[in-house]
């Protein structure tokens, strides 16, 4: 018995009561318009938009609400920073309470409002680190953590240098250690800075201002 290879050993014909189906451009453009963005698309654009590296823009496209979550906090801090922080101390605080973003006890506004107090220099990484920690178990915002608690850095090249002073002068005969060729000394001075000021001095400015008073 022969075997129906192609279509017509089936009989197949067209219907004449079927009328020609013509769709127009237009609705083909509206409908791509209106299908969700696709994970791999996502990625090109965060990595072109958000200037992303690779690993990065594979982490925050792995989940619909992850992605969600990275850009409301892209669209109000620096996009950047704001991925460092996600994938490090936000998704490791997610992982060890066992929940997923979408139930996160930080909302992407206040984790925006952390990310931008970093970013302008209000508080070093270190502070914001505890400030992370206060948010996660109160659920305030960090300006309101930062303000009452005194967390403040401080980032007065005034303040700072007399401080500083201070400190060169209880520890004389450091100075003239580092002075001789003790240059490992420096990172000393840069604890005791950090020591007096309760981890508040800016760090960047205070290495600015060590260097610049040691060397006279």
């Amino acid at each position: 018995m022969r075997s129906k290879e192609d279509a017509h050993d089936y009989r197949y014909f067209p219907d004449p009561d079927l009328l020609p189906l013509r769709i127009e451009q237009a609705l083909v453009d509206d409908l791509k318009k209106s299908l969700p963005e696709l994970p791999d698309k996502k990625k090109e654009r965060f990595i072109e938009e958000y200037g992303l590296n690779t690993y990065e823009a594979n982490v925050l496209v792995s989940e619909k609400e992850i992605s969600k979550y990275y850009e409301e906090v892209a669209k109000l801090s620096d996009k950047k920073l704001a991925a460092k922080w996600m994938i490090g101390d936000l998704f490791a605080m997610l992982n060890d309470k066992g929940i997923n973003i979408s139930v996160s006890p930080i909302s992407a506004k206040h984790f925006a409002e952390l990310v931008q107090s970093i970013k302008s220099g209000e508080i070093s990484g270190r502070i914001a680190k505890e400030v992370f920690e206060i948010m996660v178990e109160s659920g305030d915002n960090p300006k309101k953590i930062i303000e009452s608690k005194g967390m403040k850095q401080q980032s007065d090249p005034k303040e700072l240098e007399i401080l500083i002073n201070e400190i060169l002068i209880k520890n004389k005969d450091k100075v003239d250690q580092f002075k001789s060729g003790k240059e490992k000394l420096f990172g000393f001075f840069v604890g005791q800075v950090m020591k007096t000021s309760g981890g508040k001095a800016n760090p960047q400015l205070t290495n600015e201002i060590l260097k610049k008073l040691l060397k006279n």
